[in-house]
């Protein structure tokens, strides 16, 4: 049996966080919900997704496949139906196709016509803010799909806890010196190697995945997750860092979504709840124009290889592309298009070879390259942004 996920209108949606990856990759609570699909099917998942994606992003393979949206999360119930569909059946709420089963390339328009309505309550994403949001939920559930019939390495006599202590779990080669860990609201989950420094306070629900780092002294107040191999200090709150990331110094990020290869610079602020108590709106990509979010406190949804310097004040509800590269004094704009380089005193075109130059040193720090499938899709996105730059 094949599995793939499929991406249906929710990746635009999801912009700017999807321009470099298919709705599935992204990170909410401990795992992308690509992670959380192959470990409960025990499988590897391939794509349907945007075609300029597919050379890094499998696509399907032919014969006999399970397509699984890739927005929804699964549980117990809802993997039980996927697996006991037939050929030619599949299973929706409303408008949404949730899952289909079929030897042919996924049409999700008959595919809906095909299927039943589920009466599984589904944890999905539809939106950039979804994924803070409904992030408390994800690390429960993920925190007891990664720990069940499982042991924690011992915490250490040095650090506080609130509440239970079963509720910590700490994987091969974690650290936890000198601080206080709170679980009455969420567990805490501390991945391979990963490391919590002195002086740090954590709320849960908190994830901090492998390799990854809470500089001293940090705050945390869940729901949060620190994606793999990123470094965060100062204060953060009900925000998801997807990976490869740094927040590393002072400042605060607070109800936001930061991707991959990003970095604020230090003393870094977003602001999260406007002066007027109002809610708070967000640039859409698909209505190309600031849309009512329904939500009190929003912060700051950053595209993968975004930068900012020292000092970088986001107001409330703002939208980075891919790519930019954000300095200066005073507020910058509250969408940001991909590739633009400056700030509040304006804004220019950051030429494609010099951000590529700049995102390979940052990878070569992880002893890592950039494929040249991944610069084909980032000139892909360059490409598109130039309309909103402009």
């Amino acid at each position: 049996m094949n599995y793939t996920s499929f991406d249906d209108h929710t990746w635009q949606n999801l912009l700017p966080l999807t321009f470099t990856k298919p709705v599935s990759e992204i990170r909410i609570g401990i795992l992308t919900i690509t992670e959380k699909w192959e470990k409960c099917l025990d499988t590897k998942m391939s794509f349907q997704t945007q075609e300029y994606l597919n050379k890094k992003y499998s696509p399907s393979a032919n014969g006999d496949t399970i397509f699984i949206n890739g927005s929804v999360c699964p549980d117990s119930g809802l993997i039980e139906q996927v697996k006991n569909l037939s050929k030619g059946t599949g299973i929706k709420q409303g408008e949404k196709l949730i899952a289909f089963r079929t030897d042919n390339v996924l049409n999700i328009t008959e595919a809906k016509a095909a299927s039943k309505e589920s009466d599984i309550t589904i944890l999905d994403i539809k939106n950039a803010w979804d994924i803070f949001s409904k992030n408390g939920e994800a690390i429960k559930r993920d925190f007891e799909l990664l720990t069940k019939n499982r042991t924690s390495l011992p915490l250490s006599n040095s650090n506080t806890v609130i509440g239970d202590a079963k509720d910590i779990f700490l994987e091969d080669g974690a650290v936890v010196e000198a601080a206080i860990l709170n679980t009455k609201s969420g567990p805490i989950y501390i991945g391979k190697d990963a490391e919590i420094m002195e002086g740090s306070v954590v709320r849960g629900p908190f994830a901090l995945c492998e390799h990854s780092a809470l500089k001293l002294s940090t705050k945390v107040y869940g729901p949060t997750t620190i994606g793999p191999h990123s470094k965060v200090g100062g204060e953060v709150n009900n925000s998801v860092i997807f990976g490869y990331s740094n927040k590393a110094h002072d400042g605060f990020l607070g109800n936001s979504v930061i991707g991959e290869w990003c970095n604020l610079g230090a003393d870094t602020n977003n602001s999260n709840l406007k002066n007027n108590y109002g809610n708070v709106k967000l640039f859409s990509y698909v209505q190309d124009k600031m849309i009512d979010t329904g939500l009190q406190f929003c912060g700051l949804i950053m595209g993968d290889h975004s930068k900012c310097g020292i000092n970088t004040m986001f107001n409330t509800g703002t939208v980075v592309g891919v790519g930019a590269n954000i300095f200066g004094g005073g507020f910058p704009p509250t969408h940001i298009p991909g590739f633009s380089w400056g700030g509040a005193e304006g804004m220019e075109e950051y030429k494609f070879e010099k951000m590529v130059e700049t995102a390979n040193r940052v990878y070569a720090r992880r002893s890592l390259s950039m494929s040249s499938d991944e610069k084909q899709i980032l000139e892909t996105i360059f490409k598109g942004a130039k309309k909103y730059r402009n």
